[in-house]
Order: structure tokens, then C-alpha cells, then sequence
């Protein structure tokens, strides 16, 4: 007999199954009972960590997303940076795919909430690189900061979303090198 896990194994077991489930079934066929079964505890471990389905879905794509750490350096060239930023962003497409899937499903019904609110709780502490690295072209001069104004500060995060959005995959590498080069960059860069 296996040693009873608890605290933080327990929960990343639970997380762990609840994204099995949820890649497996959607959010329409998760089920609280499934995720204990396969995680191998029971219904009230997890009811005692979780109010329900949604907050348990939420914290499993957090989870998973968290698996892919965004940390681009400064490189010293923003088109460099771009780039890895984007590749690093692709890694973490399938996260981004569930969390869309829910967006057909009965989950705003249940978590009372809308669309902003889940991608806020997803995200919840993530969402700086992107505004990091134009920060540090701002500063070498690699770009003027008067044409980093909405929605161009945000185009490259949009086109990315857009495009996980219709394909549940990540953009291939030749498309996002042609997003910074064709359409990001010409607009950015400090004349």
C-alpha cells in the first residue's frame, strides 16, 4: 500500500487529474467524482479545496500553463526577443485552448462570472512579459514609446489568442516570425 499523499503532492495529483479529465472529456463531462477517482482520493478531499467544478477547472489550467514559465531576458534586440517571447508562448497553447473551450460550455453559468474574469484568474500574475520587453526596447531606443498606444501595445498577445483560439493549437513559427516582422515591428519602430 502506497503512502497517503497530502498538502501540495495531493493537490498537484488532483490538479494533475482534473486537466486529464478536462483534456479527455471538456468541461461538460468533468466531474468532480471522476477527477477523485483518478487522482485516487476521494470526492470530499477535493470539496474541502474546491467550490465546485469551476474554481477546480481554473486552478487545473493554472496549473498546467504554470508548467511553461514565461522569463525572456533582455537579448539586447527586440525582434530576438519577440520571437522567443512567442515561442514561449506557443508552449503553453494547449492551456490557452482549454481555457477557450470553456467559453462554449456551461462554465460562466456556474462561475457566475465572464469572460475577462476567467482569463483574469488564469493569468493572475502572468500577463507582464510581454509589456516587459517593450519596456526595455522603449528604453534602448528600439522603439518609440507615443506608438506603443491600444491596441498596437497589445497586437502580438491578440494575434496569438486569435489564432490558439481557432485552431485549439499554437501558430506555426513562420506566421509569428511574420507577425513581428510584417505587422508588429513596422509599427513600433522609433523613426
Amino acid at each position: 500500500m502506497g503512502e497517503r499523499r497530502r498538502g501540495a503532492d495531493l493537490e498537484r495529483a488532483i490538479l494533475d487529474a482534473a486537466w486529464s479529465e478536462l483534456s479527455a472529456r471538456g468541461y461538460s463531462g468533468l466531474t468532480m467524482e471522476a477527477v477523485a477517482e483518478r487522482a485516487g482520493t476521494s470526492r470530499p478531499v477535493l470539496a474541502r479545496r474546491w467550490d465546485g467544478k469551476a474554481p477546480l477547472t481554473v486552478a487545473a489550467i493554472r496549473q498546467e500553463i504554470a508548467k511553461y514559465p514565461m522569463n525572456v531576458p533582455d537579448r539586447g534586440d527586440l525582434r530576438t526577443e519577440l520571437l522567443e517571447f512567442l515561442e514561449q508562448a506557443s508552449k503553453r497553447a494547449i492551456g490557452i485552448a482549454a481555457v477557450f473551450t470553456l467559453f462554449s460550455s456551461e462554465y460562466f453559468a456556474e462561475a457566475a462570472s465572464v469572460p475577462n474574469d476567467l482569463r483574469a484568474a488564469v493569468v493572475q500574475g502572468n500577463g507582464t512579459m510581454l509589456p516587459a520587453i517593450l519596456d526595455r526596447a522603449v528604453q534602448r531606443g528600439d522603439i518609440a514609446r507615443e506608438k506603443l498606444v491600444p491596441p498596437v501595445d497589445a497586437l502580438l498577445g491578440t494575434l496569438f489568442r486569435e489564432y490558439v483560439v481557432m485552431n485549439f493549437s499554437a501558430p506555426p513559427p513562420d506566421l509569428r516570425t511574420a507577425w513581428v516582422d510584417r505587422i508588429f515591428l513596422p509599427l513600433v519602430r522609433a523613426s
